[in-house]
């Protein structure tokens, strides 16, 4: 994957989800999905989901060591860059210098891909002689321009070309270091991976359940201590003083003492400048300064300095000649410290060479080829929580996130960046490949350790079980006797992200089956069988490298290839994640690799399956060309199979057969061969009792079990047949054939195989015959039939048609045998059709048995005949027949067929009665019934076209009853009137009685009717009333029909609330306690009942307080209004005398003060607690005095009269201050009265809540609103009120301009304006003078100001003098007419202030009343009431 390219997923392989069925069996179903599955080479199986197997795995136990992975050295392309990279890291190291890769467009440079393209462009020279550089920078995948080329060109000649000058052999010059550039300081320091010191580390031997055996690992060394023993070796020149063969290794004596390639390298976060070190050290030992121009190690100067030390003199001694003479020829390697004379030297030096130098030992380590690559062991041993610690942690601090939040996708595109990164090196750890023998399986074993639960037990014998799966009687690894590590015992596998497994096939090709018990997904990618040999070829053509010197390095699981990389070459590559609880299936030869996204756990097997063979064969023949070990003898399996094949699946025995068949036949043609070259003699050799490195062919490393070739001189070789020319140059009577089996044998063993494949049609045949017996040949005993079953059953034939057959005729031989017992013995529980009679005789007689008692069908039969002779007998016949039927043993057909020919003709007769003139009323439910009824009849040509019309008759009259529901339903749209008639009458044909059809012409009668009610009205003299109108609107909304005129009903109605609620706000109060047409009518029943109970609290209707009804009001001329005006005006001079005649409150002049201050106080404290002022009742404060009577009675609270009390200027009635409002003497705030000493104009006229009900809005406002009135189309009776008051507020209103204008009233109007300017003078004028008498005396106190001085009224109340004018007799009396009158219209008109103030002034001054209002005004300013 070249720099920034992003790895892009393959496509999903195919998942399996089994039934609990197809689960039960686990090859069957793998061999059921094979043809699908194969084709992508891996698939994934989930289990139904109650499959969950308990986790076996003893947790506190559990320890293991898991292997070193190193992600970017695992990548093929990668490890050969790395590879490439350390050795030119130990070139320009050896040359004394350190490997530093320069960076081009922000990544580093491929040093590697650098030189391989310019080789491939000719070489250096060619490419810059031909200026191709810009070339190779476009195939490096830099982009053109910015003079690329010639920076990979200054880069190549700088670090690259020394070193293939050194591969070639070439001479360089002396000395050569990498001359530095301006970039220089951006470079990175290489570290080298020495993947080849570091993966030498052997595996553990301490495991005895290895899949190899320990013939697969080389022979050690001799020790030092092995030589000083063995006299022979000491006599060697090569285990003694002198030059040693290059790449010879002694281990030393101290077994202790690790080796060099042992030590681990230091972690990668550390470098470590080894130039700097020698330096430091170098100068530091100097002890005599004569070594400035010869770099020394640490270890050499260690040595120099002690002169006793035995090695000081080993140390300049010749490694060539051994010998320490000539020190000014001797030369000193500044690699390994070894001295060399300059004349022992291939060739030999003339001169010293001047710089470093280096003894051909180091050269060669850099020409050294890779060695085979492995993995290493970590030194830790974990459990799985501090395994799956680390690994969270790992996970969590890599991602910066919670292990799981981090998505499958983002895992795998950052694990394939880093196996394709040479700058990072991230490092994780596996446990792979661990024993379950050892360790114990993920699933439950029953093997006697431990106690099993019943649940264990299930899933300990379950085929998915990954312990029993490869012993399973179809499986051709259960006649493997050995138990062999991770084919037929489980290996497991505990997981970190990142970890993988390489691209590999499974040994033998075989099937592989993983299950991940728990944690996070593992990520696969599988490659179908067919691609098996194009991934191979794409991967050794890609790294040639790497396949050069480890042919089989795809078997070592130790390589892995971006899928993308093999996709773009042609190989099919899919993917999949499997997740916990799941299982992955890998088909023969399907490469598969992958990864783990976290921490997890797994565990896989191996197992073969009968269509395994061939390809089991073609992989020894694969494995025979790579010289490649067998896990186990494919010939050994197959022949052991042949040994028993009754114990064999009859499926695996064919292919067995076939197997074995060839396996013969190449056989025979090998000793046929072998003959003919010469050899005679042959020996039989047990050959599955040796060991398998006793007889694996010295050639191809198979191992023998039929026949191998040995000579008698070479008794420690052997070679199979097909290497005979190779196993030695001995004579050919030297040679013989050891054999297993001869020819004779191994023929006969493949006909008992083929007598075993066979078995199953000889059975067959018999079945097949006794199947197929006619009448006086059949099997007289069922015991026969059951022989044949057990038969298939002891040879384990496979499920088939036949012997389900079988098994159904012996199923009917005990069916039939029962039945026809039951029947002659008349026990049966129900009686027998003569076709179930006639169905039981045929099957006796196809059976292979003999049946009796079969006589009294014959008289079912006479009689069947004579009861179907007439076609359509007469209802007497029926009964008569059916009568002789049921004497009968069996229940005959005809009897059925007569009683159902009774039935039909009632029905039908009820059909044509209820459709009938004189069948009365049809309703739906009784269609219905006889259409169940008709259900339950046998049917005929007569009842399917009765139900046939009948069925019509119902869906036509349910359409229309629906339609009818569709149309009265409120919810739904309306229909108009004529749309409802047509329906109705449509409906009123069909001869049903339908109910909503019924409702619906109800609801068209009501609508017409409303139609002529609302005609009348409207066609009527005048408008009509509000009440009419609402009665036709509430009664049309509850109609289903759409009429147009509702619509305008409705608005109409609409406007008149509208107006009505307008005037309402206009005329009423704020809570009031009336209702609009109270307030515009007359009071007269009320004024009337004031009389007799003037404190009366009831609320009365409209009739009890206007004295006239709606029906009065809706005369225009409006007569009994003017009657009511009348009686209103007589009613009040009544009330008014009757309170004038009521005491006031008692009090004198000489206790008034007290009293007052008392009573002050009293309603101080009653303001205080926010209710009405308590009347001054003797009785209420404990006293005994009488109480008072009704008459005495007064205000709203209908206490008795006390002092601060009020007269109504219109009822005359008493009010108390505090229980309703006074009004302001001096006017209101907003316009105050300009001159105090008018008292004339002071604001003394108060009326009471009974007498002003309403706001009295001023006649322009009432006006407009009769204006708006005249608009509508309806009449209100609250509008008829309004304009009777209207017309009576401007007839008052006429009369009184009328008096006002008279040359009297203008006058005395003038004579007050005067009056009114002369106070004010006088006002002015002695205001100036207290303020100059004031600041003369210097009073500074400071005095509590009242809002316009009313508490300065108080003193000037006593001297109010008047009358100011005098009017006539009559004018006053005119002028009181017209005030009354004006008090009680609810109307405000200015005309009704000025006859008040006319009147005021034409009065002596009212003292009481005026001290009254200004003691009452004072003390509300102290005491507010509180506003609840």
């Amino acid at each position: 994957m070249e720099g920034g390219d992003e790895f892009v997923p393959p496509p999903e392989c195919p998942v399996f989800e089994p039934s609990w069925e197809e689960f039960a069996d686990p090859l069957g179903y793998i061999a059921k999905i094979r043809p699908i599955a194969e084709k992508s080479g891996i698939c994934k199986i989930r289990p139904p989901p109650d499959w969950q197997p308990p986790f076996a795995v003893e947790v506190d136990n559990f320890r293991f060591t898991p292997r070193i992975q190193r992600l970017n050295e695992l990548e093929a392309e990668t490890r050969v860059k790395l590879n490439y990279l350390d050795r030119i890291a130990k070139f320009w190291e050896i040359q004394g210098s350190s490997l530093k890769i320069p960076h081009i467009e922000r990544r580093i440079l491929d040093l590697f891909s650098l030189a391989k393209i310019v080789t491939e462009e000719g070489g250096f020279e060619t490419v810059c002689k031909e200026r191709r550089w810009a070339r190779v920078a476009q195939k490096l995948g830099y982009p053109p321009g910015k003079n690329i080329g010639s920076l990979l060109r200054s880069h190549y000649e700088r670090i690259v070309y020394p070193f293939e000058m050194f591969q070639s052999g070439a001479s360089l010059p002396v000395p050569c270091k990498p001359r530095p550039y301006e970039s220089d300081d951006v470079d990175k320091e290489y570290k080298p991976h020495s993947i080849p010191l570091r993966q030498s580390v052997q595996p553990s031997k301490m495991s005895s359940y290895g899949r190899r055996a320990n013939r697969l690992q080389p022979e050690p060394e001799p020790t030092e201590e092995d030589i000083e023993k063995n006299p022979e070796l000491k006599k060697l020149q090569i285990y003694g003083a002198g030059p040693k063969m290059m790449g010879l290794g002694l281990v030393p004596r101290d077994k202790a003492r690790k080796k060099d390639s042992d030590i681990p390298p230091p972690p990668p976060n550390l470098i470590v400048k080894d130039e700097v070190k020698k330096k430091e050290e170098g100068g530091a030992d100097d002890l005599d300064g004569s070594g400035k121009d010869e770099p020394c190690t640490k270890m050499t100067m260690r040595l120099r300095r002690n002169i006793t030390n035995p090695q000081f003199v080993d140390s300049f001694v010749c490694r060539m000649c051994g010998r320490g003479d000539e020190d000014e020829k001797l030369l000193l390697c500044d690699g390994c410290d070894d001295n060399y004379h300059t004349f022992c030297l291939l060739p030999p030096l003339s001169d010293p060479p001047k710089g470093n130098w280096r003894c051909p030992k180091c050269v060669a380590e850099c020409k050294k080829p890779a060695e085979a690559f492995g993995f290493e062991q970590a030194t830790r041993e974990y459990t799985l929580q501090s395994f799956g610690e680390m690994a969270d942690t790992f996970k969590a601090d890599y991602f910066n996130m919670p292990v799981h939040m981090v998505p499958t996708e983002l895992v795998e595109k950052e694990f394939w960046r880093l196996v394709s990164s040479i700058e990072e090196d991230v490092t994780v750890e596996y446990g792979a490949d661990i024993h379950s023998k050892e360790f114990g399986s993920g699933f439950p074993v029953n093997n006697g350790k431990r106690h099993l639960s019943e649940e264990e037990e299930e899933y300990a014998r379950s085929g998915w079980n990954l312990n029993v799966m490869p012993v399973l009687e179809q499986s051709v690894l259960c006649h493997i006797n050995a138990d062999i590590s991770g084919m037929k015992v489980p290996w497991l596998y505990v997981g970190m992200v990142f970890s993988a497994f390489c691209w590999h096939i499974e040994d033998h090709w075989s099937y592989s089956i993983n299950y991940l018990h728990w944690g996070e997904p593992k990520t696969w990618y599988g490659v179908p069988s067919v691609a098996a040999e194009k991934l191979e070829e794409v991967m050794k053509k890609l790294t040639p490298e790497l396949f050069e010197f480890q042919p089989d390095l795809l078997h070592q699981l130790v390589t892995i290839m971006n899928p993308n990389i093999l996709m773009a070459h042609g190989v099919p590559v899919v993917r999949t994640n499997q997740c916990a609880g799941e299982f992955v299936i890998t088909f023969p030869r399907a490469y598969h690799s992958g990864f783990n996204q976290g921490y997890n756990f797994a565990e896989a097997v191996n197992f073969c399956t009968a269509d395994w063979l061939p390809t089991g064969r073609s992989c020894i023949e694969h494995y025979r060309r790579l010289r490649r070990y067998c896990v186990f003898s494919h010939e050994e399996l197959t022949c052991k199979m042949a040994a028993c094949p009754e114990k064999l699946d009859l499926n695996l025995a064919a292919a067995t057969h076939r197997e074995m068949f060839i396996i013969v036949q190449e056989e025979r043609k090998l000793r046929k061969a072998l003959l003919e070259k010469g050899v005679t003699e042959a020996e039989r050799e047990a050959f599955e009792l040796l060991p398998d490195d006793e007889r694996q062919c010295d050639k191809c490393k198979t191992t023998c079990f039929l026949s191998a070739l040995a000579c008698t001189n070479c008794t420690e070789r052997l070679v199979c047949l097909y290497h005979t020319q190779d196993l030695c140059s001995c004579p050919t009577d030297k040679l013989y054939l050891r054999y297993r089996y001869t020819l004779d044998e191994l023929l006969a063993m493949l006909h008992r195989l083929k007598v075993r494949a066979e078995s199953f049609d000889s059975w067959a045949n018999r079945v097949k015959e006794a199947l197929e017996q006619e009448e006086g040949n059949k099997i007289g005993q069922t015991s026969d039939v059951l022989l044949i079953i057990e038969e298939a059953a002891d040879r384990k034939f496979p499920d088939n048609e036949l012997l389900q057959r079988l098994t159904g005729v012996l199923d009917d031989i005990h069916r039939c045998r029962s039945r026809s017992t039951e029947l002659l013995n008349g026990n049966q529980t129900s009686r027998m059709s003569l076709q179930d009679l006639r169905t039981l005789v045929e099957t006796m007689h196809n059976l292979p048995c003999v049946i009796e008692q079969l006589g009294e069908v014959q008289k079912i039969e006479a009689f069947d005949s004579r009861a179907q002779a007439a076609p359509s007998p007469p209802a007497a016949d029926i009964q008569a027949l059916l009568e002789e039927g049921a004497l009968l043993p069996v229940v005959a057909p005809a009897c059925e067929l007569l009683a159902g020919l009774q039935e039909q003709g009632r029905w039908l007769e009820q059909v044509r009665r209820t459709l009938g003139p004189e069948g009365g009323e049809v309703t739906l439910a009784v269609l219905r019934n006889l259409m169940e009824a008709g259900c339950n009849v046998p049917q005929s040509v007569s009842v399917e076209t009765a139900m046939a019309e009948l069925q019509e008759l119902l869906t036509i009259a349910e359409r229309w009853e629906e339609k009818a529901q569709i149309c009265l339903e409120h919810s739904r749209q309306k229909h108009p009137l004529s749309t409802l008639e047509a329906i109705v009458n449509e409906a009123q044909l069909i001869p049903v009685q339908l109910p909503n059809i019924l409702s619906l012409q109800a609801c068209l009668s009501q609508a017409r009717a409303w139609v002529t009610d609302l005609e009348e009205i409207q066609n009527g003299e005048h408008y009509p009333c509000l009440d009419d109108l609402e009665g036709l609107v509430a009664i049309g909304r509850d109609l289903p029909v759409r009429m147009e005129e509702l619509r305008q009903l409705e608005l109409q109605v609409a406007s008149a609330h509208s107006w009505r609620d307008k005037a309402s706000k206009t005329f009423l109060k704020k809570s009031s306690q009336h209702s609009l047409l109270e307030v515009l009518c007359p009071r007269v029943a009320k004024s009337k009942k004031r009389e007799e109970d003037c404190v009366s609290s009831e609320a009365d209707s409209d009739v009890n307080v206007l004295g006239l009804t709606a029906q009065d009001l809706r005369d225009p001329g409006v007569m009994a209004f003017k009657e009511c005006e009348r009686q209103e005006k007589e009613a009040l001079l009544r009330l008014q005398q009757l309170n004038l005649d009521k005491p006031g409150p008692e009090c004198t002049n000489g206790d008034r003060e007290p009293r007052d201050i008392k009573q002050e106080r009293r309603w101080s404290n009653s303001m205080d607690s926010d209710t009405p002022l308590p009347s001054v009742n003797p009785q209420q404060n404990g006293g005994s005095s009488p109480s008072h009577t009704t008459s005495q009675l007064v205000c709203v609270c209908g206490g008795p009269p006390r002092p601060l009390v009020h007269r109504c200027h219109l009822c005359k009635d008493w009010f108390h201050g505090g229980c309703v409002p006074f009004p302001s003497v001096l006017g209101p705030a907003e316009a105050p009265l300009s001159n105090i000493l008018c008292w004339w104009d002071w604001d003394t006229r108060f009326l009471c809540p009974r007498c002003q009900r309403s706001r009295r809005p001023r006649l322009e406002t009432i006006l407009a609103l009769l204006v708006a009135l005249q608009r509508l189309p309806v009449r209100l009776p609250e509008g008829e009120a309004l304009q009777c008051l209207t017309e009576r507020a401007i007839n008052w209103q006429g009369r009184a301009k009328q008096a006002l204008e008279t040359p009297e009233i203008q006058g005395l109007l003038e004579r007050l304006q005067e009056l009114r300017q002369t106070e004010i003078k006088e006002e002015k004028k002695t205001d100036e003078q207290q303020q100059e008498e004031e600041e003369k005396k210097g009073n500074k106190e400071e005095v509590i100001v009242l809002s316009d001085s009313e508490e300065s009224l108080v003193p000037l109340v006593p001297c109010l003098k008047g009358p100011v004018i005098e009017l006539a007799p009559s004018t006053r009396t005119q002028l009181e007419e017209l005030q009354l009158e004006g008090d009680i219209l609810e109307v405000t008109l200015d005309q009704t202030q000025t006859i008040y103030r006319l009147l005021q002034a034409a009065s002596p001054p009212p003292h009481q009343t005026l001290l009254t209002l200004v003691q009452v005004e004072v003390f509300l300013f102290f005491f507010p009431p509180i506003q609840s």
